[in-house]
């Protein structure tokens, strides 16, 4: 005996399109309507079809409002995504020496100088001992 199924009812085309729109995969959405994938693909194919493009304008049409009304990072977004927009390519240089130097070729006289720099620009660990130099 074949087996004829029952039409979809409007509720049911709701539930599976707003599933669909959600993300739910088809496997997910046959165990809550109660029927196998071909028979959802059969009855449902227009809801499976729109149901992500459906979803996708609701919340476009958010975004725009939001960018429209002020929201800063609605209209960034919507400036990169849409109008292509995107951030200047930055330039990153550095300046001073790279690598190492050879302080035994620095007179004592400069050693001195940059110790005390040093020194001011590094606050000494505390030891517990007298840490003044007067």
């Amino acid at each position: 005996m074949a087996f004829h199924s029952k039409k979809p009812t409007p509720e049911q085309r709701k539930q599976v399109e707003a599933m669909a729109a959600y993300g739910v995969p088809a496997d997910e959405i046959c165990k809550v309507v109660g029927m196998t994938g071909k028979t959802l693909r059969k009855h449902f194919r227009i809801e499976l079809d729109n149901a992500e493009i459906t979803a996708n304008a609701a919340v476009a049409g958010f975004l725009f409002n939001n960018a429209k009304s002020g929201n800063v990072a609605a209209q960034i977004f919507w400036l990169k995504t849409r109008a292509r927009w995107k951030e200047p390519a930055q330039s990153h240089e550095h300046s001073g020496a790279v690598g190492s130097y050879d302080l035994t070729k620095v007179s004592d006289a400069d050693l001195k100088r940059l110790e005390t720099i040093l020194g001011a620009a590094v606050p000494r660990a505390n030891t517990g001992g007298d840490t003044s130099q007067e």
